[in-house]
């Protein structure tokens, strides 16, 4: 195998054995079989995100390439799969979104002094001929350093676009075969089976749903018809239990699809008598009921439907600082963002740069007591001084341009990587699927760098100037 492939490199990046102990904390020794490892769980998860494959597609290419079968730590190439693509599913709840977050930490950490040294060494031989006469930075030792960028996304879900037609329909469809399902537990009891009409209710929703132009009144009449037939189907239910049909026969699936049908009613019945659109935890998915609409306010799509994340940007290197299934203002984050450069670094940043949205009074009350300037123009009417005016409009235009580094991040993730529709169906693996993103867009750095430092060693080489040796940890 080539020491110079890009698994190899990569492979050499990440810590596995600094947090080997803590996924092993999981499992007994006494117990079961013998777990995989760590790296082999969390490779195999890199391997995924980094090729946009789904799991039975990346077991495949497991199999077929050694170097693949080496970046998630085995120790000779084989043409069978070393495990079923459902042991994905476990790697994603086992490797939680705290776990994945921690190795992000280490991995840019790591990223940051390995290329402080290096940045050291190359000042160190290119002033090795010449007199020392620089002069010491500006500020005192300790003082701001550094930019934060900071944004806030959605990650759009795998769901089919709700309407409250769509989702009364489906949810009648669902009542139905529990039904189906617990009728012939009581079948004895009951002469007949409980009627549901659903031909019929059928016909009349495909009246209206194939429709190409339907007036509101339409469509409300259409929901008062599913919300009745839901009703009656959620009534008939509570009958064969009362009959004595069990609850226990159906699966877990079928018990919480149950609940969700159940608050999905009493949502769109409160909706249509309110004549309103908006309720608390609004439910838009069935299958997913933890997945929220997210306001963006975007001219392409002013809402979308998934988890609602808070990064911020250091040095290229993003970290996810907030994951949501409920709309936020992200503005609340500042202060915690800020704070946390201030614990990885040591430091607070000398600039932040943000959206408008984040300069409210208390940010910017907290950034003047830590001697932080935060981006986008002051409160309050602008100035008369057309000097001033200008030179502030200059500083908003050059600020904005070191901003949309953030935004070229969730470009990144959403054309890239997975973060344009994430696939995961339940919430904490979805929030895995998005944190893992995150550290693949790290990672994908880190080796862009590594591989350019090489490149700047070879030039120099052959110019005939000395450069320093760079290691696989730059």
């Amino acid at each position: 195998m080539s020491g110079e492939n890009r698994w190899v490199k990569l492979s050499e990046l990440i810590p596995w054995e600094k947090f080997d102990p803590v996924y092993a904390a999981q499992f007994s020794d006494e117990m079961g079989a013998p777990a995989k490892s760590f790296r082999m769980a969390l490779g195999t998860l890199i391997i995924k995100e980094r090729l946009g494959t789904s799991d039975r597609e990346t077991i495949e290419q497991i199999r077929e390439n050694p170097y693949l079968q080496y970046f998630i730590g085995l120790y000779e190439y084989s043409d069978r799969v070393p495990f079923d693509d459902s042991t994905l599913v476990y790697f994603r709840k086992r490797i939680g979104q705290e776990l994945v977050l921690a190795v992000n930490e280490s991995e840019v950490e790591s990223a940051s002094s390995a290329s402080a040294q290096s940045s050291s060494a190359l000042e160190e031989d290119a002033s090795s001929d010449e007199p020392d006469e620089s002069e010491p930075p500006d500020g005192p030792a300790g003082g701001n350093q550094g930019q934060l960028l900071v944004d806030a996304t959605c990650a759009p879900a795998d769901i089919r676009y709700p309407t409250d037609l769509d989702l009364l329909n489906r949810a009648r469809e669902h009542s139905e075969t529990l039904i189906d399902e617990l009728y012939p537990q009581v079948s004895g009891c009951l002469p007949k089976k409980p009627r549901t009409y659903r031909q019929r209710t059928r016909k009349a929703y495909l009246a209206i749903a194939k429709r190409r132009k339907r007036s509101s009144k339409l469509i409300r009449k259409g929901i008062r018809q599913q919300l009745n037939c839901l009703r009656r189907n959620l009534r008939h239910i509570d009958a064969l239990i009362s009959a004595g049909a069990s609850l226990a026969a159906l699966n877990r699936r079928e018990y919480r699809t149950l609940l969700v049908i159940a608050e999905l009613y009493r949502q769109q019945k409160q909706m249509y008598d309110q004549r309103s659109h908006r309720i608390s935890d609004r439910i838009v998915s069935i299958a997913q009921p933890h997945v929220r609409p997210i306001v963006r306010g975007q001219a392409r799509t002013p809402v979308e439907f998934g988890a609602k994340l808070s990064i911020s940007c250091v040095d290229g290197y993003a970290f996810v600082e907030r994951i949501s299934w409920d709309n936020y203002n992200e503005s609340e984050d500042l202060i915690e963002q800020i704070q946390r450069f201030h614990r990885r670094n040591g430091h607070y940043p000398a600039s932040v740069h943000a959206d408008h949205i984040y300069r409210n009074r208390a940010n910017l009350s907290f950034c003047k007591q830590h001697g932080i300037r935060l981006s986008a123009p002051p409160l309050g009417r602008p100035s008369t001084d057309e000097t001033l005016q200008a030179q502030l409009k200059q500083q908003a235009h050059d600020d904005e341009c070191i901003r949309v580094e953030v935004e070229g991040k969730f470009g990144q993730g959403k054309r890239r990587f997975g973060l344009a529709r994430v696939m995961g169906k339940l919430a904490d693996t979805s929030e895995n699927m998005i944190a893992i993103t995150f550290l693949v867009m790290n990672l994908e750095r880190r080796l862009r760098r590594l591989l350019f430092l090489r490149l700047f060693r070879l030039l120099g080489a052959r110019q005939g100037y000395y450069a320093p040796v760079m290691t696989s940890q730059a």
